[in-house]
């Protein structure tokens, strides 16, 4: 059972307090890891000189590839024989990622994300659906056990088979569902299908969605769909996984757990930090962990600090929802561009559906764009299609500064997979 909400609401005072008593332990820790003990000689810096949480910017950063070349065990700061579990990336593209976690960690791993689920409301009455995938992926184990720490009755569902996620759903009354956003997507689809309606025929009330960008369009067009209220949330595997930040009732933005972690927003170019309120790239320093503490570590993602308080009353800063990866930006004909403003476009026309794939060419030396996107539903009015077709280009190009191809496809035709949706095919780099 969840015991320990008083941390939700600590003052900022106290926040800042319960940082630097949790820094100071962290940083003894990370002195048990050759890596971490390299790492400060090289910069020329003791755990003595970091005396104040602006001093951790003398802290050199942390990577991915640091945990790379240091695969499998090389950051780890306690004996093996302490460590309980790891979880680890696939690897497909070189060599994956470990994060490794004593028992401790996974306790509070699990304290975290029950904290998450009940600032949106959740309790011990709920039935909770898990739809991610369990093993090495985090959003499984991770939702698992925090939902069982709230004290739910958890489904463990896993990934896929949709006619089976929904029987669940209806047969055993489940009241929150966790679910990529695409997923969610293509349960609502199959529902029709079924002659299923979720607001009538389900109790589905909160949907938790996360692990894949997302406009906040879509999430308005799937809380229609369902008859939820979607809640945003955030984690990475090297952070433990999910319950890093989520979205409060409120939905204005998600509160990171600052008693877990201390953050800072940098230009992903010059790293240097950035104001509240301008977008930069998410840098965390792990404050709770025994097994594996990262020091600001470099996650990639592309967010702000939200300025100002929230209403709810909790002082942990909020994070704005990812606007991507810093590696995931398109640039074409020297313009920035990432999937998130294109799908911003395509959610505000209700005859477009929820699958889209952009795909990257070069022809006669010059990129192109062409963007492919499911219709809702099916029809043969070639004016209408044109004049839609014709709507869609402009309203990108006015967003992009680019001018794609857009191609309207019958519903069904972009492939799907179990995952998290694939919305970028860049075939220039394939091109001789």
């Amino acid at each position: 059972m969840y015991l320990h909400p008083r941390f939700e609401t600590l003052q900022r005072s106290e926040i800042e307090n319960l940082q630097m008593e949790r820094l100071h332990d962290t940083l003894k820790a990370c002195m048990n890891s050759e890596f971490y003990r390299k790492r400060f000689h090289d910069a020329g810096i003791t755990v003595d000189d970091i005396r104040t949480l602006d001093d951790v910017t003398k802290i050199p950063f942390t990577t991915k590839q640091d945990l790379r070349d240091n695969y499998p065990f090389g950051i780890c700061t306690v004996p093996m024989e302490k460590v309980v579990r790891l979880h680890s990336s696939s690897g497909t593209t070189g060599t994956p990622t470990v994060i490794l976690h004593t028992k401790k960690d996974l306790e509070q791993w699990a304290e975290a994300v029950a904290r998450c689920l009940y600032m949106v409301g959740l309790r011990s009455g709920d039935v909770f659906q898990n739809s991610s995938g369990y093993g090495m992926f985090t959003g499984g184990l991770g939702f698992q056990y925090g939902a069982e720490r709230l004290g739910m009755l958890t489904v463990p569902a896993a990934a896929g088979n949709t006619k089976r996620q929904i029987k669940f759903i209806t047969d055993f009354g489940t009241t929150a569902l966790h679910a990529i956003p695409s997923y969610a997507g293509r349960l609502y689809e199959v529902m029709e299908e079924m002659g299923i309606d979720p607001r009538k025929d389900t109790k589905l009330t909160t949907l938790i969605i996360g692990a894949e960008p997302h406009s906040e369009e879509q999430r308005r067009r799937i809380e229609k769909m369902l008859g939820v209220k979607a809640y945003n949330s955030f984690g990475m595997s090297e952070m433990c996984g999910p319950g890093v930040a989520f979205e409060c009732q409120e939905q204005n933005g998600m509160h990171i757990w600052e008693d877990y972690y201390i953050v800072e927003i940098v230009d992903p170019v010059t790293l240097e930090p950035v104001p509240d309120g301008e977008i930069g790239e998410l840098v965390l320093t792990t404050l709770n962990r025994e097994a594996m503490p990262l020091l600001r570590y470099r996650t990639r993602d592309l967010t702000r600090i939200l300025p100002g308080e929230c209403p709810c009353g909790r002082h942990h800063r909020r994070l704005d929802r990812m606007k991507g990866r810093s590696d995931d930006m398109m640039i074409l004909k020297g313009v920035n561009i990432f999937p998130i403003q294109i799908e911003t476009v395509l959610m505000q026309f209700p005859e477009l559906g929820n699958e889209y794939l952009i795909t990257l060419t070069n022809l006669d030396a010059n990129d192109t764009m062409t963007v492919e996107v499911e219709l809702k539903e099916f029809t043969d009015d070639y004016a209408r299609l044109q004049s839609l077709t014709k709507e869609i280009t402009r309203q990108l190009r006015d967003e992009i500064l680019i001018t794609p191809q857009v191609r309207l496809v019958p519903k069904g035709s972009i492939a799907q997979g179990e995952g998290k949706a694939v919305r970028v095919r860049d075939l220039r780099k394939t091109l001789i």
